[in-house]
């Protein structure tokens, strides 16, 4: 097995008994944290394992860090030896939600250098749709030793969005919805606007009806009416949180659009101080 960007539930059943396949449910509810746990114990992919959004794919918050920041190197790599992750070994990860967590761990995996990662094209969705097998019982892992080769270069920090924000040179591209872009009910985040000069693109634009991906010649020409002017390395992916932006980075490499990055920090970490410029200017508050 050889996937870098997406995999089909059909491919993933066939090679359910590689033994260097290493599979995960990466299921998750912003509102309900134990929602993706409950759901993983009632039934998962023959061999997943369970990776949760807070306590696994993020770190601890700052409260100038944003909701998700990225999860210190060596623990992670740590846990991901753990479940199983070596060098050479398959990932596939998958959600219920159009894959948009399962992108997340698809994203911290390349970026610590481990390329053969991708995500299950429908998720689990499809895969019950199909009648394929569930279980409830445990995954036999095997610890292994994963090494970490961290690509800090497929990822942007708060100072260098701040420094280039007027530049040609980078776009930002913000995955949330077009409500919360615009600063109308903001639910997650203290403060509701957009980075100035950025443009939206939800990440849910990259899904058939059906929750697959679009095919990547629709994606390909999403993308470039979108970035015109950029080239793909200049294209920096935001969110909330730095979780529905991988959605879109991957959809660019599906696209064969190859080389954007990400602001993990993203919204609520831009938002967290407000000398920050902000797309609308926030309200000031009444004088006491």
């Amino acid at each position: 097995m050889n996937h870098h960007t997406l995999i089909s539930t059909e491919a993933l059943a066939a090679n359910l008994s590689d033994s260097d396949l290493v599979v995960f449910d990466c299921r998750h509810d912003l509102m309900d944290v134990e929602a993706g746990r409950n759901a993983y114990a009632a039934g998962h992919i023959p061999g997943a394992r369970f990776a949760h959004l807070d306590e696994n794919l993020s770190g601890p918050k700052t409260g100038r860090s944003g909701r998700h920041p990225l999860p210190d190197v060596v623990a992670l790599s740590n846990w991901l030896g753990q479940q199983g992750v070596a060098a050479g070994r398959q990932v596939v990860t998958y959600d219920a939600s159009g894959g948009f967590f399962a992108a997340r761990l698809w994203w911290m995996l390349r970026w610590l250098g481990h390329d053969t990662v991708a995500v299950l094209d429908g998720g689990l969705p499809k895969w019950k749709l199909e009648n394929r097998p569930l279980t409830q019982a445990a995954p036999n892992r095997e610890p292994a030793t994963f090494t970490p080769r961290r690509r800090d270069a497929l990822k942007v920090d708060v100072s260098t969005v701040l420094e280039n924000l007027r530049s040609p040179a980078m776009l930002i591209v913000d995955a949330r919805t077009p409500e919360r872009f615009a600063g109308l009910n903001e639910t997650m985040d203290p403060v509701g606007g957009h980075i100035p000069g950025a443009v939206n693109r939800f990440f849910q634009s990259n899904l058939e009806s059906n929750g697959t991906f679009k095919p990547a010649g629709t994606l390909h020409r999403e993308f470039i009416d979108l970035i015109t002017g950029h080239a793909p390395e200049q294209v920096v992916h935001q969110c909330g949180s730095g979780v529905t932006a991988c959605h879109n980075v991957l959809a660019m490499e599906v696209a064969g659009l190859e080389g954007s990055r990400l602001y993990p920090g993203s919204w609520s970490e831009w938002c967290a101080d407000p000398s920050r410029p902000m797309e609308p200017q926030p309200a000031k508050a009444p004088p006491a």
